[in-house]
């Protein structure tokens, strides 16, 4: 079921005692139903809807990113435990009455399936995704304080209650929504773990590429410096300030090893540190928003018209300052950080300002029926 979910799956049951995923092998349906939230092949989804009455689709229009994806399946159900997996088979859907029954015995906020105890394993894997796994791991460590032995881990089961109270402090960014569940509880939560053995994927393609790992870098940074400073305010500024580096090297060739005269070489260098924050804010800052072609053009266009008004807001803040008899240097600043948060909040607006994502084309439902559990 991989290929009709947004790459992974989250499952969940409306009046049944638990939710979850029901894989092709999973075979107790009785109890559960699965909600599926869908970006593209929703009509095979309903399809299979309409065959079996526990699968329910919600389909996602303009929005991408597992955690966010898994964030509407859990709102849109009204089951006291969400079960979150995998739906390229690699997660073993017959742990889940076992965590279902420890969970409710135990009176636990969640049960995780960590391919990290002692009976547990990453399967298959290469030496080199088990170096990723092991780094990414320690990262998400530095912002959950519970002794988890797979933070990074995609099967997990929740209770409802410690959902609720950790949901409106979710990031609901990239893929690893039980790291952000412990980084943005409230309190402490009661947790257990079961051994997995990770499985071959059957269906679909890895997710983990370098969008992946930047999403998820993103996510520890947010969890580490809090909701006060937004962390995409905080790469756009700390590119202002390689860009500053930059304008002054610039300026400094143009003027000691090209012999031009100091006008055009500030020009140059103001127009090259311009160019240079921008491809990096299109690279790194917002690389959800991404431009490319043709909007690549017009997206620095309107950054130079942005940046150029906050030059001008940077000198009127800092000649205001000055002339009320500050230091000089406090002048600097006021000017440089009127400056910051105007370039920050105008090309988040007029340059890189959310698109709704294109609608996917649509796919045949005739062998819906093959895919229904067995």
């Amino acid at each position: 079921m991989a290929e009709l979910a947004h790459d992974e799956l989250m499952a969940a049951a409306p009046p049944q005692p638990a939710a979850c995923l029901a894989p092709r092998q999973w075979q107790s349906t009785a109890e559960l139903a699965v909600v599926i939230p869908v970006l593209n092949a929703a009509d095979v989804v309903r399809a299979l809807a309409r065959l079996q009455g526990n699968v329910r689709c919600v389909q996602r229009l303009g929005r991408r990113g597992l955690a966010s994806a898994c964030i509407e399946g859990i709102l849109s159900s009204a089951a006291p435990y969400i079960a979150v997996m995998d739906g390229d088979l690699q997660h073993d859907e017959a742990l889940l009455p076992q965590m279902l029954a420890q969970i409710k015995a135990e009176r636990l906020d969640v049960v995780v399936a960590s391919r990290y105890t002692e009976a547990g394993s990453v399967g298959e894997w290469q030496r080199s995704r088990v170096v990723i796994s092991d780094v990414a791991g320690r990262l998400g460590r530095l912002v959950v304080k519970a002794d988890l032995t797979d933070p990074m881990s995609g099967y997990f089961m929740v209770e409802r209650n410690a959902f609720t109270a950790a949901m409106r402090s979710l990031s609901g960014q990239g893929f690893k929504i039980l790291l952000d569940l412990f980084a943005s509880s409230p309190r402490p939560l009661k947790f257990a773990e079961v051994p997995l053995t990770f499985r071959q994927r059957l269906y679909g393609d890895s997710k983990l590429d370098t969008m992946v790992a930047w999403e998820y870098l993103m996510l520890v940074l947010q969890k580490l410096v809090g909701p006060a400073v937004p962390v995409r305010f905080l790469l756009f500024s700390m590119i202002g300030a390689l860009g500053v580096g930059t304008h002054l090297l610039t300026l400094w060739f143009g003027t000691h090893m090209l012999s031009i005269a100091f006008p055009i070489a500030q020009a140059v260098a103001t127009v090259v540190a311009m160019t240079g924050n921008f491809l990096l804010n299109n690279l790194f800052t917002y690389r959800d928003r991404r431009l490319r072609g043709r909007r690549l053009i017009t997206g620095l266009i309107s950054f130079y018209a942005v940046c150029g008004a906050g030059g001008a807001a940077n000198v009127g803040v800092a000649s205001y300052v000055m002339g009320g008899h500050h230091s000089w240097w406090l002048a600097g600043l006021a000017g440089a950080a009127v400056s910051a948060v105007w370039n920050y909040a105008m090309s988040s607006i007029f340059t890189w300002s959310p698109r709704p994502t294109a609608a996917p084309a649509r796919r045949p439902v005739a062998h819906a029926e093959a895919l229904l559990p067995r």
